[in-house]
């Protein structure tokens, strides 16, 4: 994923889905909202579960020429033929992702906020960094990646840099300028149109 002149939205699954319904939702969403990847992210670690969704998704997606990346399950890319895989657990697996993997598959690290892993991921080919969540939240352990990060990361690292977690609108509005993509998910699907909403919090890059 090449970083773009102006932010680009990252589309994140919710951690459960209902295969009857959430495709054509899916579907419905990437139609009216122009979307530069999609991440399979389910909780499940059930493998049965996350093949059958990986099948139903990366039909709606590679319909419309968006790439499909899977978290964590990096042994499962191939097999379902995927675009490539996010890693949870900072710069550790980049290296075996990428040999495994090869040069032209996706292989992204989200580091939580720590500039350092965000480094030794780039070095380690990784094809973008993730920091988040951008604001006080109550998941994890109350740490947030600031604007300052962003915008340091931005100055000086060309690894594109994807802006995740407890987003709203003014904070895609202030972060515009110092990241490459908007990892979004849990602001949209709980809503009645999530594709309304992913409109609404992104308005700042319209």
């Amino acid at each position: 994923m090449a970083g773009p002149e102006q932010p680009q939205i990252y589309l994140i699954t919710p951690p459960e889905i209902e295969l009857s319904s959430f495709p054509k939702t899916l579907a419905r969403v990437l139609d009216s909202v122009e979307v530069a990847c999609l991440r399979l992210a389910l909780s499940t670690g059930d493998e049965d579960a996350v093949q059958r969704a990986g099948d139903a998704l990366r039909e709606v997606a590679h319909a419309r020429d968006v790439p499909l990346v899977i978290e964590r399950h990096l042994q499962m890319v191939e097999r379902l033929g995927l675009d490539g895989v996010h890693l949870t657990d900072g710069a550790r697996s980049v290296r075996v992702a990428r040999k495994g993997l090869g040069p032209d598959a996706i292989v992204g690290a989200f580091c939580g906020a720590s500039r350092h892993d965000g480094m030794t991921a780039g070095e380690a080919g990784a094809d973008y960094v993730a920091f988040g969540p951008c604001a006080a939240s109550a998941l994890g352990d109350g740490r947030f990646a600031a604007h300052d990060l962003f915008a340091w990361w931005s100055e000086m690292i060309e690894v594109p840099v994807v802006a995740e977690g407890a987003l709203t609108a003014d904070l895609v509005a202030s972060l515009a300028p110092v990241t490459d993509f908007f990892g979004i998910g849990a602001e949209v699907w709980g809503l009645d149109d999530p594709a309304a909403a992913l409109r609404d919090l992104t308005a700042a890059l319209t």
